[in-house]
């Protein structure tokens, strides 16, 4: 009986160090992706400030990774595919680097080429961690948004085209001969919007006047003997940016179109947009697609970049997982669900924002005629005369809150509408009249982050008061879950003249329920093929509804989340394929079960 009674203790202590036992809280990443962008010198004769990352080329080299972004005086190096540091070489185009390529050949040298100018040198190193590059001697003209490409026989292929009238096109090269061409020249693939919904230019697939998108962003993937072309449309300041792919059993082709297509597609949630990227292998043998984003509130070619899990099927179809692809998302060394959503979900939509002062707050959006709808909101002040500000918890990335002043005295604090154990924050910087138009070192965001749960008693959960990084989408994952209602954010100092921020994000776990499953959900694809319009029940506690689609029951590889409404509209579908759709609900708990699938022809 005594014996009993000390297996009885022992196991009763082991549960108790179970129960007390602190989370392993997992490693994520965020979209767009948490770097140091550049600010820009185009725009800069308007004084129009921001900064920008995009167009993406990043290469395995020696088991690590390397980014070259459009005009970055530089590139970025990665051992991990999250954390990256900026390295500046000691040689490189003068301009930036517009649309770059890059290719790692056999381990042995990396290639790169990106002249803004449509002409110039392929530049080549051995250490690119050293920033030290050789340029070879003029080999050619017109490389805008140009792809390098040499396969395993060494014959090597650029791919090249911006436009929305001239299709891609092909040109060998002698990669032993100062990349001469070789006379070899071939038009390759255009757009065909009468057929493919989601090449028509436009926010949502729709402008007044223009029809016909852009073809550019030129990428090649070679898997399993196949050639993967890959091109992006219909224009790079659109929420419905893409990329899709063309297949071959040549690099020279012919190309067949990829019945899945746009296989990178991110229209809908807080950032938008997944076109002009390279696909990239992992060492462990995982493929992941860097894409651009449009964030396009200072300028159109304001954007920001993103990376997605890809993957090929069965029968050989590329497709990326963008589904809730601005939430957090397990890490690339996670074992088994890579980049996939890490199951934390907005706990601040809609919380009560107020701040500590409040030099002008706007709500932006890009309207259907490619301008945009601009309204500059007056203060408001709550019961007890703080100042709100609703566009710091709305998901929207355009519009944003600017402080009087960049300074210790600025704060803002989120009351949101629950309870929740926080995991992780996003912190979305604006860029208002920042005075700042080049790569520039010393930039630095300083501030700390208190969370509570009464309002009164706070306990600090980052601390960047003294911190030398330069982070305008830092994203910060918390040791340990914290429970709480309020957030608070204290400024200390961030780049430009005034404290601004577009968004505050607050990721984990509610304490609440589930959404139910939708209900009276209906497709109808209208007379125009292309077009297709979805209605159903709201769903009570429901804060929004992601769209699954594809092109059999098994291949849902598309998805268009969207908040609050209970109906939507979308243009981006090829007219001569048959479709199934699903949806589900999702709040700040967790995501509901999905609906019977719907098969639409």
């Amino acid at each position: 009986m005594k014996a009993f009674k000390i297996r009885i203790s022992i196991i009763a202590l082991f549960l108790g160090i179970l129960a007390n036992a602190q989370e392993v809280v997992p490693e994520t990443y965020i979209n767009p992706l948490d770097i140091d962008y550049t600010y820009m010198v185009y725009n800069s004769s308007n004084n129009i400030s921001y900064r920008s990352g995009a167009d993406p080329a990043v290469i395995e080299f020696r088991g690590e990774y390397y980014m070259f972004v459009t005009r970055s005086f530089g590139y970025w190096h990665s051992r991990d595919l999250v954390n990256w540091e900026f390295i500046k070489p000691k040689q490189w185009y003068f301009e930036g680097s517009n649309a770059p390529t890059a290719f790692n050949y056999k381990d042995s040298l990396v290639y790169f080429a990106g002249d803004p100018a449509g002409y110039g040198s392929i530049l080549y190193t051995d250490d690119p961690k050293s920033g030290e590059w050789t340029p070879t001697a003029s080999i050619s003209t017109n490389i805008q948004d140009s792809e390098l490409f040499i396969d395993d026989d060494g014959k090597t292929y650029l791919y090249w085209g911006s436009s929305n009238v001239y299709p891609l096109r092909v040109k060998m090269l002698d990669k032993d001969d100062r990349f001469l061409e070789t006379g070899v020249e071939k038009e390759l693939i255009n757009l065909v919007e009468e057929e493919h919904g989601w090449e028509r230019f436009g926010e949502n697939n729709f402008h007044p006047t223009l029809k016909e998108g852009y073809m550019e962003g030129a990428s090649m993937t070679k898997h399993n003997g196949k050639y993967y072309l890959q091109y992006a449309a219909p224009g790079t300041q659109f929420n419905v940016y893409a990329d899709a792919a063309y297949v071959g059993e040549t690099p020279l082709g012919p190309f067949k179109y990829m019945k899945n297509n746009p296989y990178s597609f991110k229209p809908g949630g807080f950032t938008n947009g997944a076109g002009h990227g390279i696909t990239v292998k992992q060492t462990n043998g995982q493929y992941w697609h860097f894409a651009t984003m449009a964030l396009a509130s200072n300028s159109h070619w304001e954007r920001r970049l993103a990376m997605f899990p890809t993957y090929f099927d069965e029968d050989g179809l590329m497709y990326t997982n963008t589904s809730y692809g601005d939430y957090p998302l397990f890490g690339p060394d996670h074992p088994t669900r890579a980049g996939q959503h890490s199951g934390w979900m907005l706990l601040s939509y809609k919380g009560k924002a107020s701040v500590s002062s409040s030099k002008m707050q706007v709500r932006k959006s890009t309207a259907t005629d490619g301008d945009y709808d601009i309204t500059e909101m007056p203060v408001e002040t709550g019961k007890e005369g703080e100042i709100i500000s609703k566009v710091l918890t709305d998901e929207s990335p355009k519009s944003f809150w600017v402080a009087q002043a960049n300074d210790d005295q600025q704060w803002v604090e989120i009351e949101m509408l629950a309870p929740g154990d926080i995991y992780a924050l996003q912190l979305n910087f604006h860029d208002q009249d920042a005075g700042i138009y080049t790569r520039t070192e010393g930039l630095r965001h300083r501030f700390s982050i208190e969370v509570s749960e009464d309002g009164i008693n706070w306990q600090k959960v980052v601390d960047r008061s003294n911190s030398f990084e330069d982070a305008p989408n830092a994203y910060l994952r918390l040791q340990e879950p914290v429970r709480g209602k309020f957030v608070r954010y204290n400024n200390v100092q961030v780049p430009g003249n005034n404290l601004a921020l577009s968004e505050i994000r607050v990721f984990g776990k509610g304490l609440g329920k589930l959404p139910g499953r939708v209900k009276g959900f209906t497709v109808s694809r209208e007379n125009d093929r292309r077009d297709a319009s979805f209605k159903w029940e709201p769903v009570k506690g429901a804060q929004g509804y992601n769209i699954r689609w594809g092109i059999a029951p098994d291949k849902l590889y598309q998805s268009w989340l969207v908040y609050d409404v209970n109906e939507h509209f979308m243009r981006n579908l090829d007219r001569d394929t048959r479709y199934y759709f699903t949806i589900e609900a999702f709040n700040e708990n967790g995501i509901s079960e999905r609906t019977k699938i719907l098969e639409v022809k």
